[in-house]
């Protein structure tokens, strides 16, 4: 399989301030080292950003810049998003079939928004999976804490399956690159 590694809106705005993730400098240096490796195995490395038109995500304000810590090299490829689904008016989907790439290993910022959204479009379009359970964090959300949230999502998505692609949740260490 040709995998790639998306490393889904670790920002600025996300990682530091009123909107700051869950434990977000443990998965900065987790995503890092999972970047590394993939980098290391010669694996395509994506990073997206999302933007608004306006707030602290707007495209080039200091909110929607890669977060300070988070390793990237010159070589990683880039994409830019408007909506949860990192897929949806992108150029992510021809990004990956012009490498050959059929499985993905999927991390970042928030679970229950970009990340879900992604990890399930990019198994609906038949891609193979990997999400990095210890490796995508979100805010509390006033029913649930952060921790709550990620727990419920590796589960939840680890039991999806169809004939044609499958989703596996498992720690960052552990993924084969």
């Amino acid at each position: 399989m040709n995998t790639a590694l998306l490393i889904i809106d670790v920002q600025n705005a996300l990682c530091s301030g009123e909107e700051e993730c869950f434990d977000s400098q443990r998965i900065i240096r987790t995503i890092s080292d999972l970047g590394a490796r993939a980098r290391a195995a010669g694996r395509t490395v994506i990073l997206i950003q999302h933007e608004e038109p306006e707030g602290a995500l707007t495209h080039g304000a200091a909110g929607w810049q890669l977060a300070a810590g988070l390793s990237t090299a010159a070589d990683d490829l880039r994409v830019r998003k408007t909506t949860p689904d990192a897929f949806y008016q992108t150029d992510l989907q021809p990004l990956l079939q012009a490498r050959g790439i059929d499985r993905l290993v999927i991390c970042g910022l928030q679970t229950d928004y970009c990340v879900n959204a992604t990890v399930r479009q990019a198994h609906a379009l038949g891609y193979d999976v990997v999400l990095a359970a210890d490796a995508h964090s979100t805010v509390d959300n006033g029913s649930m804490a952060a921790e709550q949230i990620i727990a419920n999502h590796n589960n939840r998505l680890g039991r999806l399956s169809s004939a044609v692609s499958r989703i596996d949740v498992m720690p960052a260490a552990e993924i084969r690159l």
